[in-house]
């Protein structure tokens, strides 16, 4: 294309495009549905672009504060929607303001103009089929593929998927008209503090917010209805793309998200232990230490943890010397520390590691490996029951170390003098057994099998062990919860030494 092509076509489409009621589009086409893909600002979207559950079907059906749809005979076979989740507002916005990196996916939204509700209509033969299709559509070139998409203020367009996206976008419009955004709950009651602009614990910039309007976001836009359709049919069309959308989007795990996370300190300090300290590392003899995506961790699984667990332990370890690494609220998305703060972080941790790696627990990798550590005594070819082979006795272990050695101040290397002296006791395996402190706590005797439940009691546990209890009410209170834990009837405990006993006779174990 020479200049005075490149001039002319300029020039056209700027004529185009100067009408506000149409856009540039390129068409796609799959299956027997034609879509509309084009880019529109971050307040246009806000502006036009409406929930499904303001269609007009709808609208004697809906909360008008939350946009939930009520199912009944009516509305269960034309339901297409989920029913939105306004937790999701506060952070999504707080995504927008604060992130300059911020990306959301296109949308997909439904152009749905006044006929396609009207079974009246004259668009309707009368055998109830469409003559037209909803979407009107100006080609520009001989193959019908860039053209324009007619968008008047009486077209109805609704996200069909990405309606929290939308919310989000519609959040951010709020805070900059109106300075603050209130925080919601899933039903769209207030909780909380809400972000406001002057708060400087949200880290917004104010000139940065106010060029936010004029981003663009793609969308595709598909018709409501296809010539030749009934309203039945298209109703049914546009329900099925909504769940196959959403069936194929496959969401990413826990320990995925951790793996990719570039913004939460501690998902940053956990990698960097996962990746390179030597209790971890994978060499030629060396299988692989950590489970990069699930959660759990089978009995028969050759890894010691899980960079989930990771990420949890560096989190109730570093949130004392980093308390401003967490979010100011639930829900809200942390703020990347700064490199210096980071490089801190992971040599805090990483000397907890060196220590962790000496425990005899540990030590023994070096000849067994983690399977034989970690069943328990009547799994398929028995083992130590070793609650450090275990994330949830990983993390309580982390959690009453890190309480020690910033609450207490209590140093590290006094620290695990004594549990090295109570793992070489076989402090720590066992705990399938009566005589294991653990026992009722980690592990669930009526389930034969780990109880995740009790980890805030292990930690506890732990630290009166290590340090003692000097408040009297708070001893009681252990003291109840430990007996509780080792009761298995009404009126029926088990003690250290294998006996029945009355759940009041039940005492706290010795202090290291």
């Amino acid at each position: 294309m020479n200049d005075t092509d490149r001039q002319t076509l300029s020039q056209l489409l700027d004529r185009c495009l100067q009408q506000s009621d149409r856009l540039l589009v390129q068409k796609t086409k799959m299956g027997n549905t034609e879509a509309y893909l084009s880019t529109v600002s971050l307040e246009w979207l806000s502006d036009r672009v409406q929930f499904a559950a303001q269609l007009p079907l709808f609208r004697q059906k809906i909360d008008p504060e939350t946009y939930a749809i009520a199912p009944d005979a009516d509305t269960a076979e034309n339901l297409q929607q989920r029913p939105l989740d306004w937790s999701r507002q506060a952070p999504l916005t707080q995504y927008l303001a604060t992130r300059h990196t911020h990306k959301f996916p296109a949308l997909l939204a439904v152009l749905s103009p006044p006929w396609t509700d009207d079974p009246k209509a004259p668009q309707w033969d009368k055998e109830g089929r469409a003559r037209e299709t909803a979407a009107h559509f100006d080609p520009l070139d001989r193959n019908h593929s860039l053209g324009l998409l007619s968008l008047n203020r009486e077209i109805d367009i609704f996200a069909l998927d990405g309606q929290h996206r939308l919310m989000g976008i519609q959040g951010l419009m709020e805070l900059i008209r109106t300075g603050r955004l209130e925080k919601y709950k899933k039903s769209k009651k207030t909780t909380g503090v809400a972000i406001a602009i002057d708060d400087p614990y949200q880290d917004i910039d104010r000139a940065y917010l106010q060029t936010l309007p004029q981003e663009t976001i793609a969308i595709e836009f598909i018709p409501a209805v296809i010539q030749g359709e009934t309203r039945q049919e298209a109703r049914r069309r546009v329900r099925s793309i909504f769940v196959h959308v959403n069936l194929t989007n496959i969401r990413l795990s826990k320990g995925q998200l951790a793996l990719l996370d570039e913004d939460d300190g501690f998902s940053l300090v956990a990698r960097q232990i996962a990746l390179n300290h030597p209790l971890f590392k994978k060499g030629r003899k060396t299988k692989d230490r950590v489970n990069w995506n699930s959660a759990t961790v089978a009995a028969k699984s050759t890894v010691l943890t899980t960079l989930q667990a990771l990420q949890e332990m560096a989190r109730v370890y570093l949130v004392h010397p980093f308390p401003h690494w967490k979010p100011t609220d639930t829900g809200l998305l942390p703020l990347r520390p700064d490199d210096e703060e980071l490089k801190d972080g992971e040599e805090e941790f990483n000397i907890l590691f060196n220590y962790l790696a000496e425990l005899p627990s540990y030590r023994q990798l070096k000849r067994k490996d983690t399977p034989e550590l970690r069943r328990f005594s009547h799994d398929v070819g028995g083992g130590q029951g070793n609650m450090l082979f275990r994330p949830v006795g990983q993390i309580a272990l982390v959690q009453a170390i890190g309480f020690l050695v910033y609450k207490k101040r209590l140093n590290l290397h006094d620290i695990f003098t004594k549990l090295s002296r109570y793992d070489a006791e076989d402090g720590f395996s066992k705990i399938d057994f009566s005589s294991s402190i653990w026992y009722g706590i980690l592990y669930d005797p009526l389930r034969k099998r780990i109880q995740v439940s009790g980890k805030d009691l292990a930690s506890k546990l732990i630290i009166y062990l290590i340090a003692g209890q000097e408040d009297e009410f708070e001893l009681i209170k252990l003291k109840t919860a430990f007996a509780k834990a080792r009761t298995m009837g009404e009126e029926q405990a088990i003690d250290l030494s294998g006996a029945w006993v009355n759940p009041r006779e039940i005492e706290l174990p010795k202090m290291l």
